[in-house]
């Protein structure tokens, strides 16, 4: 599993100060600010949330996908029933769906996609179809998925990315030209600036409210506000500098939802390394560190502060927060157990506000036990990407986890974290496959040995603050999925 996961909707490539990109003021167009610019157009061979923000739902549709509520519902499946032995998946697809250049999708189309996932992708994410054994067409609207074993997972993976649908005629410039089945068609992209979304004329569900969307990118988060307060745009799709948000609550044109994300603010540590392959050091880092303060800074308290890597919207969420309160006396002891009380570590960050104010406080705070800090900014996302998430080449980062259960990211030895449990791992697999209860007790025991071996400290979780003008409904409070969904905005 991956951080492209990884790497999130603030992950993507710096865009202009500004966007330039003229919107009429025309009552069936929306126009949406963004801080995160994708670097293309193909999720499929490109990490980042920027692009699956921008896409999934909206111009690729799968079979299932999250609503409001973090609920799997169907999407291009009208329905789907499950075998005794939870190993066979029949999907029962809508009839007359077309993508939108006209090729009819059908259960043949379902095969390809999934099949395409274990054969042509590149991002790690693609390990998410390893569990499917074949998927057989049964009849043009009937698609059965056969998995090799019993998995808990598979069918809310099939809601992000790795279950969009895709036509065979039009993979060959996914970067470029993306197709799908979605009830928006992509028209335009300036490089820098925006993305043009129009209505799909033949989209064979509910027809959106809007028959144009802007999704302008904004590289510094005072000109996205700017943007908002000026009426360049309608909505902020996430406010990332929560102290700027008494201004724009105090203005009757416009209205702030606050709810939860996935979005994990995580200083990672590389565990594979010294000095922090020692697990007493890791554990003095954490104690060391007041994540409140690192809150109320950052987020201006608007976070939630969770003690490991499972949100609260997750159904083995617990509240670890206690398991190392701040207490420096004991971190310094520590250090010095571990014959490190003057030790060094380079923080290497995204150069994003968030987490260069993090980095910030992390570094001041970590001086107070003796610990020297060394802040290194790297442009994000190619830098960033290519030192630390590829070549591992850090002592520490901080970074926004926001991939729905990205817990399992643990699993993995070979992730950036270099964290290698076999506890962990065989935790996953009873979790995975065992029973829903066994699930939940799995992965809490997962949440609390990853804590306790301090495999990285969680800061806290990231809010959702949308802004946007009266006039604009159905914004979700939560956001519970890697998609921006359009499809349940509307209009007074």
């Amino acid at each position: 599993m991956f951080v492209a996961t990884v790497v999130l909707a603030l992950l993507a490539s710096a865009c202009s100060a500004g966007s330039s990109v003229s919107v009429p003021a025309d009552p069936d167009a929306i126009s949406i600010g963004f801080t995160a610019e994708p670097a293309n157009l193909d999720f499929t061979r490109t990490d980042g949330a920027a692009i699956p923000q921008a896409l999934l739902y909206n111009v690729y549709e799968g079979l299932v996908k999250l609503d409001a509520d973090g609920k799997i519902v169907p999407s291009l499946a009208r329905e789907w029933t499950v075998s005794e032995d939870r190993k066979a998946y029949d999907f029962q697809l809508h009839p007359n769906v077309t993508f939108s250049n006209g090729q009819p999708f059908t259960a043949q189309d379902v095969k390809f996609s999934i099949e395409r996932v274990k054969t042509a992708w590149t991002i790690s994410l693609k390990s998410k179809m390893d569990v499917v054994d074949r998927v057989d067409v049964v009849d043009p609207t009937h698609a059965r998925v056969i998995l090799k074993r019993p998995s808990n997972n598979w069918l809310f993976d099939m809601t992000t990315r790795v279950g969009a649908m895709f036509s065979p005629s039009r993979v060959a410039d996914l970067a470029n030209t993306p197709v799908g089945t979605g009830p928006y068609v992509f028209a335009t992209r300036k490089r820098g600036d925006s993305i043009v979304l129009r209505a799909n004329p033949s989209y064979w569900g509910r027809r959106p409210a809007y028959t144009t969307v802007y999704l302008k990118y904004f590289r510094d988060p005072t000109a996205l506000n700017n943007a908002l307060l000026s009426n360049g745009i309608d909505v902020i799709s996430a406010i990332t500098t929560p102290d700027s948000i008494g201004q724009i609550e105090s203005d009757t044109r416009f209205t702030v939802l606050q709810g939860t994300t996935n979005s994990e603010v995580t200083l990672s540590f590389n565990n594979a390394r010294a000095p922090l392959n020692d697990k007493r050091i890791r554990q003095a880092l954490t104690y060391a560190i007041d994540r409140k303060a690192v809150m109320a800074t950052v987020a201006a308290n608007r976070g939630t502060l969770i003690g490991s890597m499972v949100p609260p919207t997750d159904p083995w969420y617990e509240d670890l927060t206690g398991v190392y309160p701040h207490d420096p006396a004991r971190a310094r002891a520590l250090l010095a157990e571990a014959g490190q009380p003057n030790l060094r570590l380079r923080l290497r960050v995204a150069n994003l506000p968030y987490a260069v104010n993090s980095a910030q406080v992390v570094a001041s705070q970590l001086a107070d036990v003796g610990v020297t800090v060394s802040i290194e900014p790297l442009d994000f996302p190619a830098v960033w990407l290519k030192q630390v998430f590829t070549d591992h080449d850090f002592d520490m980062s901080i970074i926004q986890h926001v991939e729905a259960r990205d817990i399992v990211t643990f699993g993995n030895p070979k992730y950036y974290w270099g964290y290698d449990s076999p506890k962990v791992r065989e935790l996953l697999t009873q979790a995975d496959t065992g029973t829903p209860q066994r699930q939940i007790e799995a992965m809490k025991e997962i949440a609390r040995t990853i804590t306790d071996d301090a495999a990285a400290d969680w800061l806290f979780l990231f809010p959702n603050l949308v802004a946007a003008k009266t006039k604009v409904t159905g914004l979700a409070r939560n956001q519970v999925s890697e998609s921006f969904d359009l499809t349940g905005l509307g209009r007074r």
